[in-house]
């Protein structure tokens, strides 16, 4: 049975932005993920047969905690790192958004998002 793991509304105040003021001053960001896995047909209620979403929310901590330039290149190394650390995985979607970008104009999120 295909099975579908998600963490959803996960928020940060993370240093990300290609101008030096947004990597100086910050902002406020939301992250979404979902993984799939071919199968959880486990009945001994195992842990390790699954994806355990605390270690899913330690990746997106630790890639937040990155301050980068491109929101494509957080979610890029999001996307690599769950790659990694479960090979099985059937496919993937991270999404990020941007909260306020400051673009001369109201605009309420800016978003990445990738699918594997």
């Amino acid at each position: 049975m295909k099975t579908t793991i998600s963490l959803s509304g996960m928020h940060f105040r993370s240093y990300h932005g290609y101008y030096p003021e947004e990597r100086k001053m910050g902002n406020d960001f939301i992250l979404d993920v979902a993984l799939t896995v071919k199968s959880f047909d486990s009945t001994d209620d195992n842990i390790d047969d699954t994806i355990n979403y605390e270690n899913v929310y330690a990746i997106c901590r630790e890639v937040m905690n990155e301050p980068q330039k491109l929101l494509e290149t957080v979610v890029l190394n999001i996307c690599t790192k769950i790659k990694e650390s479960w090979p099985y995985l059937v496919s993937g979607r991270v999404s990020l958004q941007k909260i306020g970008p400051q673009l001369g104009g109201r605009v309420d999120k800016a978003i990445v998002e990738m699918e594997f």
